[in-house]
Parts: structure tokens; sequence; C-alpha cells
């Protein structure tokens, strides 16, 4: 049985179609139009036609374009999962991540809020009074209905000040927390993302607080995919910070609905690829749903890496449903750093960094990644660990070792070092001066992780005295982005805000998408078209 030749419809306008380089390249900024993808019938080229009319089949009498293919308007609030969009009532799948010691500023936050995306303060490694000042700024800048959010990092050294910051979170109505360097569940976590369950008069269950879960290994990925442990919802019940319905409805709901995939990334890090990472959480996302049964979805965000519009939008070609930027926050006017930090970002080349170990996991061996261009602090901070494995105390190391650590490290004696570190622990934590007077190892460690603590604080302050010793966290994105800043005007860092950030970030992934559509078409787009520039943006929401 025979069938009727193809007949294609046909475009018919005023303006005619785009077939040269230069035009087809300029298409693909018109993302939020209708683009028609239409034959020279006397060359057999692949053009593209906006506005006209989408006619009737082409008939050979008829003037108009066979039309091959047509792409709907795309718009960057698109791109990542709707779900998350509206569960969190933000405008763009995009989340500027919580930058430790409040880098990540309650303005950056505010800024964020304002431009329709999702911030996190940076809580990590605060003291508490300063973090209930920046929640109690917040909840009077945006109330706790807004999107926005705070960080909650797992501190190993510091169990009472975890509980106290999850218990300020809970009192205050702060409904996100970004839960950071955690390699298992603690009881704190817990209780916050299970406080306040209950059943609406629909029958559904409600949840008021939700984990954004930073994880680098599928295994850390699976413990915030699984409900809580039984035996820890119990211990939470009989110590009175859950209540038994919300210990039973916990029972049958992810710790986090949200999972952050964080690649090769500034501070904690594992150094893995973006593409391997995801696939393989992807996969334990899909096996921890199927095997729970879950009615409601496990959100994936991409994060490490995240810094032009080409990552942008590689990311929700993965299946992100939101992205996570970190380090290139850290450069703009809004970031707690200090105008030197900012000015040593804004060198840095994707290659101008390096791992140091950590302040909080010092003893662990863990490292966290670091700009190495304009500082001494990497090499310096791991001469420190390298004397911590080889001596079991201050007194054992030897005299030349501790004059060089003295004069180029420290800048200042052992004893000095260790009486202002004892210090600041007694106002802090007096338990940890009781500990390592007891225990002339724990002293050395607090000793040295005194130095790499401070070194932050000394990046942040711009200390002149100490510039060599600043630890500003970063990761390669940094420097993609000042090469892709490049001649335009967020290459100044004064110019660099966080909402044109976003905007420049997103309409350029949308760009860059809209020309990956054409060329899946067969439209031969030219390569400069996935080079997206920056633009300024009239408002810091895109049009």
């Amino acid at each position: 049985m025979s069938s009727a030749p193809f007949t294609p419809l046909r475009w018919t306008g005023s303006d005619a179609p785009s077939f040269e380089a230069d035009q087809l390249g300029a298409s693909c900024d018109r993302l939020r139009e209708t683009a028609y993808v239409v034959t020279d019938q006397s060359t057999g080229r692949l053009g593209v036609a906006f506005d006209g009319v989408f006619g009737g089949a082409m008939a050979s009498d008829q003037p108009g374009w066979p039309i091959t293919a047509v792409i709907p308007p795309m718009y960057p609030e698109w791109m990542g999962g709707r779900g998350f969009t509206e569960t969190h009532g933000v405008r763009f799948p995009y989340v500027a991540g919580a930058m430790a010691n409040g880098i990540a500023t309650t303005g950056l936050v505010i800024e964020m809020a304002r431009a329709g995306c999702l911030g996190f303060f940076g809580a990590g490694g605060l003291k508490f009074d300063r973090v209930q000042a920046a929640i109690a700024e917040l909840n009077a800048a945006l109330g706790t209905s807004a999107a926005w959010g705070s960080n909650l990092i797992h501190s190993p050294n510091e169990p009472t000040l975890e509980a106290a910051v999850a218990d300020l979170y809970i009192r205050t109505g702060v409904r996100r927390v970004s839960a950071a360097a955690y390699m298992a569940l603690t009881p704190s976590i817990v209780r916050y993302t299970y406080s306040g369950l209950h059943v609406d008069a629909d029958g559904l269950v409600q949840r008021p607080n939700m984990v954004f879960a930073k994880v680098s290994r599928p295994e850390v990925a699976r413990h915030f995919m699984n409900p809580a442990p039984q035996a820890m919802l119990s211990q939470l019940v009989a110590s009175g910070l859950l209540t038994a319905d919300e210990a039973r409805l916990g029972a049958t709901l992810p710790v986090a609905e949200d999972i952050t995939v964080e690649s090769d990334s500034g501070g904690h890090t594992d150094n893995r690829p973006l593409g391997p990472l995801f696939g393989a959480i992807q996969v334990a996302r899909d096996e921890v749903c199927a095997a729970q049964g879950y009615d409601r979805a496990i959100r994936l965000g991409a994060a490490g890496g995240i810094s032009t519009p080409q990552a942008v939008a590689a990311a929700f070609a993965l299946g992100a449903s939101y992205v996570l930027t970190g380090s290139v926050n850290q450069s703009c006017v809004e970031s707690g750093l200090s105008t030197e930090g900012k000015a040593l970002l804004a060198q840095a080349d994707v290659a101008d960094i390096t791992m140091a170990p950590a302040a909080d996991m010092f003893e662990l061996g863990v490292d966290v990644q670091v700009l190495q261009r304009g500082t001494m602090f990497a090499p310096r901070s791991r001469q420190l660990y390298k004397l911590y494995r080889s001596y079991p105390s201050l007194d054992a190391i030897p005299a030349d070792e501790v004059a060089e650590v003295e004069s180029k490290v420290l800048g200042m004696t052992l004893d000095e070092c260790w009486a202002s570190t004892r210090e600041f622990w007694l106002g802090r934590d007096p338990g940890e001066v009781a500990k390592a007077e007891a225990d002339p190892r724990h002293k050395m460690a607090l000793t040295f992780r005194s130095y790499l603590g401070l070194s932050s604080r000394w990046a942040i302050d711009g200390d002149p005295n100490r510039r060599l010793d600043y630890q500003i966290w970063c990761g390669p994105s940094m420097g993609a982005f000042n090469e892709w800043a490049t001649d335009s005007f967020l290459a100044e860092p004064s110019n660099r805000t966080v909402g044109q950030v976003a905007m420049n970030l997103l309409e350029g992934a949308a760009v860059v998408t809209r020309a990956n559509q054409l060329r899946a078409v067969g439209v031969p787009v030219p390569d400069s078209a996935f080079n997206y520039r920056p633009r300024l943006f009239a408002t810091e929401t895109a049009a």
C-alpha cells in the first residue's frame, strides 16, 4: 500500500530567514521567540526565521519556505526543575552557596532573594551570637516565608555548637538549611529536618524545614536520601527533641529532598568532575526512591565549577534541578571577603589553586581547596600539619623547626600562640582548654589550627600585615569566570554584583542551550554562538 509523498509545512514572513553564520549566531539570542528552521530550496541550506506566518502545506506554486523544525520559546526560568522553583517559591533555579565565616553575607542573601534566586548565609565557623544576629536581620528583611536559608555545618569538634545552631534555626523559623561537610547524619540535622512535620487537612505530610545536603560521594548522599535511622529518631523522641508524631512521619521521608552534588569546588571538596559524580548520584537517588516508594521527588542540584554559561547549561543538561555557585560569588561586592582578597580572586586562573589542611578537620587530615596565587597559606599550613603528624607535642619539635615556624608562619612564639589560642577557647568552649592541658597532642592541634582559622579572618578583614597568609577558598571555576569576564564590565570586581552574575550566567546558559537546540536539528550554528558575552542588565532580574 503506497502513501502520499510528504509535503512540508511552510513559513512566510516579511523578514527573510537567516542563513549566514553571523545571523545564525544572533538568532540564538532570540530565545524568547518561536524559531522556525527552514530550508533554502535552491541550496538546501538550513536557516532560522522568526515571526511571520506558520502556514499550511507547502505547494510548488506558493511563496514561502519549507519548515524543518519548530522550536518554541524558552526562558532561563525553565532550564531547571519546575518542582524546585515551585517548592521553594523562587523565579530562577539558581542558588548562591553558604560561604563560611560570613563570606556569604546577609546582604548577599537579601540580594539573591530580590533577584528571584535562593541564597544561604555563611554561618559556618561563626560564633553563635553572630549567627543569631544574622538570622534576626534576615527575618526582619525577608521574613520566614521568603526563599532564603542559612548554613549548618557538621562540627565534629564542636557538637554542642552544631546543636545550638540547629535549635536556633528551629526556634526562629529558618526554613532552609544548607548541610555541609557531613560524612554521616547527626542528631542535630535530623532534628532540624523533621521538626514541625504534620499532616494537613487533605491528609498530606507537610514539612516546614527543608535541608539542602551538599555531598560529593554517593554513599553520603544515600544517608540524606533515606529516612533517618530509627534508633536516632527514638533517641530524639526520648530526649524531647522530636515528638512521637514527628518521628513517625519522619520515618517515611528522606532527610533531604534537595541534594547538591558538589564536584571540584572551593573549600571542602573531593575534586571530582561533575559529569561522572552527578551520574553516580542520580543512580543512587533512583535506587533509593524505588526502594522507599516515595511519593515526593528528591531533587539534585549541581555545584562546583559553575561559573560560566557553558557550565550552567551543561549542569542542566545533566538533569540538575538547580545550580549552586560559590567561588564566583566570593569576588562579588556583597561578599564578606576584603577588597584585597577580591582583587586576588579577580586575577586567578584555572590553575591557580591548590589543596591545604582544613581548620575544622585538621586532625583528620582533611584538605580544602584554596587560592594559591598571591598567598603562602597553602605551603605554610602544610608545614604545620607535617609537624603535627611527626611529633607528639609542641615540646618535642626540634629547636630549628620551632624557630622557622615562629618566624615564617606564626609570627610569634609557640608559647604566645598557645596563650592567645587558650584565651579564644576559654570564651568559646572551655572544655577544649581542659582537654588540651591534659593532652599535649591536642594542645599542638589547637595551636596550629589557630593559624588556619586566623588566616581566613585575615583575608576577610584585609589585614595588610598578613597578606601572604590569606586563606581564600577557591575552585577552578574562579579562573574560568575571570577568563569569561575578560574585556567585559564584569572584569572589574567593583561591578560584580551577585544579581548581575546570576542573571548573566542564567541568560547565557539559555542562549547556549538554544544554540544546542538549533544545532541538534541540523542548523550550522557557528562556534561563536556558544560564547555568550556578559551584558549589563538594567535591573537585577532578567527581562
